[in-house]
């Protein structure tokens, strides 16, 4: 029997992309998922059948996670269908590119209510609800050390979401909770290729020394390794994948 069998997790945009990426190899990985999602109910049921295929145990939720409400509701029906909750991953991010300007005021709002007053809410969800010897782990980026124009409102938000992430970890000492960040590098999911010429993206891959863009796999990955046995010692992290891209 798997080690993790017997385990929950919960993964906010976890229909699409990296999202789905961490749903499928939690799931592989013996964890039911509970796979939330904003508004793509198609997408949403696609993992969801993609991990029952597989023989795993998952179902699909409707929420913002900028909504108070909808992310009580994820975690209350994690529960009443599973009946514990042991990992939280928070994925569910949006990045409008906007440069610096007053005049962009309604896309800086836009992304710090969903990438970080949802963080806020997922993660003190997550403390409440976490099982002892649980994980809780967001998403952050690792275009903060870029610098690039018109990424400010949502480097903004990132750097929020890792000095949550921070505080949080000592918030629950005692606990046996871990709360750690995965920053990520150019990944190949459709919210990156989104506005990006051929080039643009080409440039963008060469920046690292690995020089190409990574694989939602790859993210999934190094998620699996901090919500698994091998991360327990792990706590108050930012782990960048990136392939050396900064």
């Amino acid at each position: 029997m798997n080690k993790e069998a017997s385990k929950t997790a919960i993964v906010t945009g976890g229909s699409r992309g990296i999202g789905q990426a961490i749903s499928l190899r939690l799931a592989a990985d013996g964890f039911a998922v509970v796979v939330n999602y904003a508004g793509n109910a198609v997408k949403a049921q696609e993992t969801v059948n993609a991990i029952h295929a597989a023989g795993g145990r998952a179902i699909a939720v409707q929420g913002d996670i900028a909504r108070p409400e909808d992310v009580a509701q994820l975690f209350a029906t994690a529960r009443d269908v599973f009946g514990r909750i042991d990992v939280v991953v928070n994925n569910a991010a949006v990045m409008p590119m906007a440069s610096i300007d007053a005049s962009n005021l309604d896309a800086f709002d836009k992304v710090i209510a969903t990438n970080l007053r949802g963080a806020f809410l997922v993660l003190a969800q997550a403390a409440r609800h976490v099982e002892k010897g649980g994980r809780i782990i967001a998403l952050s980026t690792s275009v903060i050390a870029k610098s690039f124009p018109a990424y400010g409102p949502y480097i903004a938000s990132k750097a929020g979401v890792e000095g949550l992430v921070h505080v949080l970890a000592n918030e629950l000492r005692g606990r046996d909770i871990t709360v750690n960040a995965i920053a990520p590098g150019p990944v190949g999911t459709e919210m990156f290729f989104n506005g990006k010429t051929e080039e643009q993206v080409s440039n963008i891959a060469r920046m690292a020394p690995m020089e190409r863009i990574g694989t939602p796999a790859e993210i999934a990955a190094a998620v699996a390794f901090l919500a698994g046995t091998d991360g327990a010692w792990v706590n108050a992290q930012i782990l960048r994948v990136n392939g050396g891209f900064a």
